[in-house]
């Protein structure tokens, strides 16, 4: 649990970072206002549509008495709907994603900048880009899709049907939704598709952490855009660790920071005993102790120097 709260702790870090930069969060609210005006006319047409589709898929109830026509349809009425949100939330990231690509893209390289002074670039032109971010959310589509299916379908198990799936089904949407937002910054990486999906479920707990309570506010209208430049930062900063980024700048920070010590520290340089301490260069007995030559030990004591009476006098022998 405790790498969900660190996953829960880059969505709140990148609110806070397009909070304090102003610019950039409304210039990332764009693309999500228009792509919200267009899902929001989508989920209003199926909400009020869905009864008339359950009702010409269900052809063999007309016949059935109450409360049973009623309770299927009622209960397919609901599941197709929440389906069609299911998807919503899913698909608007990827949307807002393909819609506000260049928008997205420099916020992304802002706070990548603001983190380590550069920004990695792809270098592709913009329609390969395009083209590349159109495929993986058609590929992540076709996944949700998949386990949509398959979650609609055991929604029909009693009790487990309206516990467990709903649950299930907000762990896969959050983890697809930190896939999308992740894939902005570590697609200028040369991150391929799979090997995201591979960084992520290395760290499910904090992609779900991520991802899971973007989800339940996301189903509040409006709330989406508001919060999408925001994700959009914490996903970059989610996915510098993910590609290891911030490890290697914390190790190379913990080395600069074990060198320090050698480089402003320097007894060895600085405290020079031995050159200091001029004595033992005049205090030379070990020369001046020569008895073997010439028994010259007065000649040993320097510190007498100019004590000239110490010197042998020659001495006058009588001669004859």
């Amino acid at each position: 649990m405790r790498d969900f709260g660190v996953g829960f702790g880059y969505l709140l870090r990148g609110q806070k970072w397009v909070a304090g930069h102003g610019r950039w969060f409304g210039f990332g609210l764009l693309p999500g206002l228009v792509t919200f005006v267009l899902y929001m006319g989508a989920l209003v047409g199926l909400f009020y549509g869905a009864d008339d589709l359950t009702s010409w898929a269900t052809p063999f109830a007309d016949d059935w008495g109450s409360p049973w026509q009623g309770l299927l349809r009622g209960t397919l009425t609901f599941l197709v709907f929440a389906l069609g949100l299911f998807l919503a939330v899913i698909t608007f990231t990827a949307v807002t994603l393909l819609v506000g690509q260049p928008f997205y893209e420099s916020l992304s390289e802002a706070v990548d900048r603001s983190e380590s002074g550069e920004a990695p670039e792809s270098g592709l032109p913009l329609w390969r880009e395009l083209w590349i971010s159109a495929r993986d959310s058609l590929r992540v589509l076709l996944r949700v899709a998949f386990y949509g299916i398959l979650l609609f379908a055991a929604g029909f198990i009693p009790v487990v049907g309206q516990t467990v799936v709903p649950a299930i089904g907000f762990g896969v949407s959050g983890f697809f939704l930190a896939e999308e937002l992740t894939a902005v910054a570590l697609q200028r990486r040369g991150v391929e598709f799979k090997q995201r999906l591979a960084l992520l479920r290395g760290r499910r707990m904090a992609a779900l952490g991520f991802g899971v309570p973007l989800t339940l506010v996301f189903l509040i209208p409006f709330v989406a855009v508001l919060l999408m430049p925001g994700a959009v930062a914490g996903a970059t900063l989610m996915a510098r660790e993910l590609n290891g980024e911030t490890a290697d700048r914390d190790d190379e920070a913990n080395e600069q920071d074990h060198r320090a010590p050698a480089q402003g520290h320097a007894p060895a340089q600085g405290h020079a005993p031995a050159q200091g301490h001029a004595p033992v260069q005049g205090h030379t007995p070990a020369q001046g102790h020569g008895p073997v030559q010439g028994h010259g030990p007065v000649q040993a004591y320097g510190p007498v120097v100019g004590h000239t009476p110490v010197q042998a006098q020659p001495q006058a022998w009588p001669q004859g």
